[in-house]
């Protein structure tokens, strides 16, 4: 991977540029177009505020169904549950796999961490739901874009945040998930550490000083001490070791160094690049695809990698893999159910 960086960087100035945008990035599905499915349940609350509510697609199936949570992008600025994809959505429902889509704190009403805690604590409320809505607690994937993408590398790449202890049952439930895949997420929040990769015009976006409550990146660098602590615990490149649950990567094809503008570096390919490397070197399971650059041998698409994650027993598993059934792993400590 290091070869292939040291490519990119020499080369990418001839590449076509890619429309980098803050809006929700979904996998791309094949299937035809068909009318929208309405959520069996709609607005559920998982917590207090007014933002902690998620849509409920239920699969048909009488044993337990695997879930699928989407986490929609919008620089945990804007964005809503509302923009996972109707093709996307009904791939997952045709295969049995149920779905869920989340609204979350945006980081103007609350900063980090209510954004991407906010995701985390839906997951353990899904999760203690199994039961009563059929859903198998052991097979949780996660999918979403940009900032979606990146609190899903979080949840994934983080330690269980299951407190065993909690008066609260939800918090009892484990984060834990048996994989990922994410389009044009963010590794790293770090200005110091994005900036280094992709070049000072990262810093422009509104991801990176919002997140923290500033509205300018002036007011960051200003009070960089206090909130180092926010941006280390934050970048889910930090919590990658090779116990991790596998993750599938999707970046757009522009690998232009350094970065163009904001929008060009908060969801750039580099991203990619240095978690594979470093995914690769501690011997965990990271696919990685940029057009053009990146190709994995494994599937095609996020889509059949969510589908060899989610319906893991048996042939379903093998027929999404080109060289047949492989084996995942599950996480740094298996998902406890209720």
């Amino acid at each position: 991977m290091k070869t292939l960086f040291v490519i990119l960087f020499l080369f990418a100035a001839g590449t076509t540029p890619s429309a980098a945008v803050d809006r929700q990035s979904t996998p791309k599905d094949q299937a035809p177009k068909s009318e929208t499915v309405p959520p069996t349940l709609g607005n559920v609350p998982y917590g207090k505020h007014e933002r902690n509510v998620l849509d409920f697609w239920k699969a048909e199936g009488e044993t337990p169904r695997p879930l699928l949570v989407f986490i929609h992008g919008g620089g945990w600025t804007n964005g809503d549950k509302t923009r996972i994809g109707q093709k996307f959505l009904q791939r997952f429902l045709r295969r049995g796999v149920s779905v869920a889509s989340i609204n979350y704190r945006m980081s103007d009403q609350a900063p980090l961490p209510a954004p991407v805690h906010d995701a985390a604590r839906a997951v353990q409320f899904l999760r203690w739901k199994a039961p009563e809505w059929n859903l198998d607690p052991q097979r949780i994937a996660l999918s979403g874009g940009s900032a979606g993408g990146c609190t899903s590398m979080w949840i994934l790449l983080h330690d269980d945040l299951a407190d065993p202890n909690a008066s609260d049952p939800v918090q009892r439930e484990s984060t834990r998930v048996s994989g990922a895949a994410v389009s044009s997420a963010q590794p790293s929040i770090d200005p110091r550490v994005v900036s280094s990769w992709v070049g000072p015009n990262v810093l422009q976006h509104r991801m990176i000083h919002r997140a923290v409550g500033e509205r300018t990146m002036e007011g960051v660098l200003r009070n960089e001490e206090k909130y180092r602590p926010l941006f280390e615990e934050f970048s889910p490149y930090n919590h990658l070791d090779g116990k991790d649950p596998p993750l599938f990567l999707t970046y757009g094809k522009d690998v232009t160094l350094p970065a163009k503008n904001g929008g060009h570096g908060i969801h750039h390919p580099v991203f990619g690049i240095k978690t594979k490397e470093k995914s690769d070197a501690l011997g965990h399971e990271c696919h990685l695809l940029i057009p053009g650059v990146s190709k994995p041998k494994e599937y095609k698409n996020a889509n059949q990698f969510l589908l060899a994650v989610l319906l893991s027993d048996g042939s379903e598993h093998e027929s999404q893999r080109n060289g047949g059934a492989t084996k995942t792993r599950t996480g740094k400590q298996s998902p406890q159910g209720r």
